[in-house]
């Protein structure tokens, strides 16, 4: 049985970052051509790909989530900013796969991609150009058809359509498990940690998908971790990913 859900989990990965029919790159900084090495280092925008964050990053949201199942820290999971929904329909693969069913998978996105830069607020953010990106706008719809092309649209899984600022402060569980924080900009991942991180269990993860790439996100996780006095030490997953474990 252990071998066989390493086999599916496995196979999941190898087919939200479609390693299996190459798509090409449709993002604007690589070559138009599949190129395997970068589609695994999550270094394109796949023009099929259910998700663009390559092998490291999947195989880390997997040991965070594997781990607080083992030791049973309470609470659901959480990925803000989902794009196609590859990392989310991944996390509610694993729930599955691990026979749990009272935990939730929170899918937060405003499903027409990212805000416009705020810089009266938000300084770090002046010149952002995520939201002149249609590419990163993907409908609700379509990430919903997404889950259940995988079979995991079920009640375990919960969408939060709209801009974090007006969603994230309603998210209805009082305790979360994993974060997988992907909004980018200095606003979305600020909004993320000032309205989940509360919710965290100690024994939880925070994963931050651009932390090492994008000087706004990285900015807001600083600010904050400075802010709340945490000092847990921020681990590195790959060239752009990290994550830490809250352990107080």
């Amino acid at each position: 049985m252990r071998e066989t859900a390493a086999l599916y989990l496995d196979l999941m990965k190898k087919i939200l970052i479609n390693t299996i029919y190459e798509d090409p790159n449709g993002g604007p900084w690589q070559p138009p051509a599949y190129a395997r090495t970068l589609r695994e280092n999550g270094q394109d925008w796949p023009v099929a790909a259910h998700t663009m964050i390559g092998l490291k990053r999947l195989d880390n949201l997997q040991d965070c989530i594997e781990q607080v199942i083992a030791e049973r820290i309470p609470g659901d999971l959480i990925e803000t900013g989902v794009w196609r929904g590859g990392a989310s329909i991944f996390m509610r693969a694993i729930l599955k796969v691990h026979g749990v069913t009272d935990r939730r998978v929170w899918v937060a996105d405003s499903f027409e991609g990212l805000p416009a830069p705020d810089p009266a607020r938000f300084p770090a953010d002046a010149g952002d150009t995520h939201h002149q990106h249609d590419y990163l706008a993907v409908s609700l719809d379509e990430v919903k058809a997404n889950f259940e092309r995988y079979g995991l649209l079920d009640e375990q899984v919960v969408f939060l359509k709209g801009w974090f600022r007006d969603t994230l402060p309603q998210v209805s569980t009082d305790a979360l498990a994993v974060l997988r924080l992907d909004g980018d900009m200095y606003e979305s991942t600020w909004d993320a940690l000032v309205n989940l991180y509360p919710k965290l269990s100690v024994g939880g993860y925070v994963i931050v998908d651009d932390y090492k790439v994008v000087p706004g996100c990285r900015t807001a996780v600083e600010d904050f971790r400075q802010t709340h006095g945490i000092t847990e030490p921020i681990q590195e997953i790959d060239w752009a990913g990290v994550y830490w474990r809250r352990t107080a």
